[in-house]
């Protein structure tokens, strides 16, 4: 059965394939690649070495999310994001690929949908912005609602690691936001979950979540049938979970743990996978796809 989301005048058929998305941090403070591409030609060089590569769509943030980033404004955001949006949406090679604005801004959202962008990635779920649902419904543009327990500067605050069932609970309250945006008029079929692995949770958090996709799926599919056949959308990559785990403190050693973290969550049924070495995640990708369509072959 295809499973598709309407972009523009197009119809994207999440199901054929995992999709590969390539991360490009415009901000001075990223985690991992911060301050290398903030100016428009580095910028535009590592987009068109990651469409190269085989990137599927390229997500666009201008503003740090890592554990206690310091917030700015929606203004400072659209300065840095805006130049570089325009510049790579008029790239050649971005024909038939999709960008994705990274922002819990409502406004960056607006102008950037305006601008061109494809997908509103929102790490908040709404949450830090109260006009973000209705801003979206307006664009008619596909929305990421990721979990998350407070903001960046909170979110690894101890209270905000508190889990019994770590799936059941990120499920119960994505599917709380998912439902807000229903109720604000972004259809379920225009929304992809991200169950925000490194976002409010313990490196523990973060295996359950690898290994309990379909456990989400169903949680959820307890309460909204259609939810839960959403696209999942998941990003572990270089995350710290990974440098603690296999004893690498520089994200950029941490390329190998980010490939097995993406092979279990294509097995486990995510649908996007957000990362920043796009042409060895690739790899794992066609492989998983490969192995998913031979199993059903022998169904």
């Amino acid at each position: 059965m295809k499973r598709v989301l309407p972009i523009g005048n197009l119809l994207w058929d999440w199901s054929l394939k995992t999709s590969v998305m390539g991360i490009l941090n415009l901000t001075p403070d990223s985690f991992s690649d911060g301050g290398k591409f903030q100016s428009v030609e580095a910028a535009v060089a590592q987009v068109r070495l990651m469409i190269s590569e085989g990137a599927d769509m390229i997500d666009i943030g201008a503003q740090s999310t890592r554990p206690m980033a310091t917030k700015i404004s929606a203004e400072k955001e659209l300065e840095r994001l805006i130049p570089v949006l325009e510049a790579v949406l008029t790239m050649p090679e971005m024909e038939g690929k999709l960008v994705s604005v990274d922002t819990f801004y409502s406004k960056v959202a607006s102008e950037a949908v305006g601008k061109g962008a494809h997908i509103v990635n929102d790490v908040s779920a709404g949450q830090l912005d109260p006009d973000m649902y209705k801003v979206v419904a307006g664009l008619k543009v596909p929305y990421v609602a990721m979990h998350m327990r407070g903001d960046p500067s909170t979110m690894q605050n101890e209270e905000n690691l508190q889990y019994d069932d770590v799936c059941k609970q990120v499920a119960s309250e994505l599917y709380s936001k998912v439902r807000d945006a229903e109720l604000s008029g972004i259809p379920a079929w225009r929304i992809i979950i991200d169950p925000g692995i490194g976002f409010s949770k313990k490196a523990e958090h973060n295996l359950d979540i690898l290994l309990g996709l379909p456990a989400i799926r169903r949680h959820i599919a307890m309460k909204s049938l259609a939810a839960s056949h959403a696209p999942i959308l998941i990003g572990p990559s270089r995350k710290r979970f990974l440098g603690e785990i296999c004893n690498r403190p520089s994200a950029d050693g941490r390329d190998p743990a980010t490939i097995a973290s993406i092979t279990a969550g294509v097995l486990g049924g995510a649908n996007i996978v957000r990362v920043h070495n796009v042409r060895d995640n690739l790899d794992a990708v066609k492989l998983c796809d490969s192995m998913l369509t031979r199993r059903k072959s022998l169904a």
